[in-house]
């Protein structure tokens, strides 16, 4: 259902405001324009830049500028209005925002006809590491290249020997195996090792997927301690705690990279076509898109780029519908088809079309490269996504 059925528009041009510039709320820009391209629309962002964070481990090797889109380009590409600023999205500011059809951002207000959130999620690890030397969450990265945040601690006074990586989800996993190359490379020696609080890394996937890549860390002689919990990372060392029985330990340990996962927490509850439900109440003319919510539907509510993409290109086409008649929205039943774990410049794993269907090495680097680069063209206005 991802074409426009036959809409008589009620309105000669709409007003959309999108408040998130992450990969829901571009994917939801450039599909609106798309299929109207003279819909006016600013885009609310509290950065400059778009991150493609998908892409954010390859740091190691690329400029961190390579991942960034300045949202002023895009409003020029895209001939939309851009602002920096911070939304508020507490419930009672949303339903007035859908009563009143207005923001207020700076003083100046903005009137709309549809509100699209799309601000994604905090991750756990962004406030915990202000000001620590020995500590460096996904929050640094995503503010200074990994390379240059490594070398920069590599080259210091204190000699660093031991480097945890904490998380065993897709990104610890991506991070981990990129620093190990990376080390190899600028010929510095450093013992890794990998601490998770679960029984098996990568568990949110098939079981295949943790079996490979425990193969691949034994290969590279880095320790694992699966079922223990991050406490403290000390001068010198690193404080756990063992899981299965509570006891407390610890480990040498110079850095910890610290990769907590996104916080459970300002989900957005929307219906089956994304529009936000809020306290029981339907707001028919705010939608929400991305990590930040969670559609009463089938489709897939991972925390995903491709779930965010897919439900930024729903409300967008809805919104559409809605402004049209008779008025006939899509439900969301996007399921993902596929997702890729990279382990480094030459192997990565992945399934793809069923769970059940793991791909490893240079095929799966392939197809994780296809879908990048279907997300590079969308932010050209070239959308290749087939639904």
């Amino acid at each position: 259902m991802a074409f426009l059925p036959l809409n008589i528009s009620r309105k000669k041009q709409i007003n959309v405001v999108i408040v998130g510039g992450g990969y829901a709320g571009l994917a939801a820009l450039t599909n609106v324009l798309q299929f109207a391209p003279d819909t006016r629309v600013t885009l609310i962002d509290p950065r400059q830049q778009h991150l493609k964070i998908t892409h954010l481990h390859e740091t190691f090797r690329y400029p961190l500028a390579d991942l960034l889109v300045s949202f002023a380009d895009i409003g020029k590409r895209f001939e939309c209005r851009y602002l920096q600023a911070r939304v508020e999205l507490e419930p009672e500011n949303l339903s007035a925002y859908q009563e009143r059809k207005q923001l207020i951002i700076d003083g100046e207000v903005l009137n709309f006809d549809y509100l699209i959130i799309a601000s994604g999620c905090n991750y756990a690890d962004s406030d915990t590491t202000a000001g620590t030397n020995e500590v460096l969450s996904l929050y640094d990265f995503t503010r200074t290249g990994a390379a240059e945040l490594l070398l920069h601690r590599l080259n210091s006074r204190s000699p660093i020997q031991h480097i945890s990586v904490v998380g065993g989800g897709a990104t610890g996993i991506q991070f981990l195996f990129e620093l190990q190359q990376f080390l190899n490379r600028i010929r510095r020696k450093a013992t890794l090792r990998l601490i998770h609080s679960t029984a098996h890394v990568l568990n949110q996937f098939p079981d295949g997927f943790g079996t490979y890549v425990k193969f691949r860390l034994d290969e590279l002689g880095i320790a694992i301690y699966p079922d223990t919990y991050y406490r403290e990372q000390q001068s010198g060392k690193i404080l756990l705690t063992d899981k299965r029985n509570n006891y407390p330990f610890e480990l040498p340990s110079d850095l910890t990279l610290l990769f907590l996962g996104k916080q459970q927490q300002n989900l957005l509850t929307a219906n089956a076509f994304g529009q936000m439900i809020v306290n029981g109440t339907l707001l028919p003319n705010v939608f929400s898109a991305g990590d930040c919510s969670r559609y009463q539907s089938i489709g897939s509510n991972a925390w995903s780029a491709q779930s965010a993409v897919r439900k930024g290109k729903l409300v967008a086409r809805n919104i559409l519908r809605h402004a049209g008649f008779p008025g006939l929205l899509e439900p969301y039943l996007h399921q993902d088809l596929g997702y890729v774990v990279s382990l480094g410049t030459a192997d990565a794993v992945g399934w793809l079309v069923a769970q059940g269907n793991i791909v490893t090495g240079i095929p799966a680097l392939a197809i994780k490269e296809i879908v990048e680069v279907q997300y590079d063209l969308l932010l050209t206005g070239v959308d290749t996504f087939l639904v």
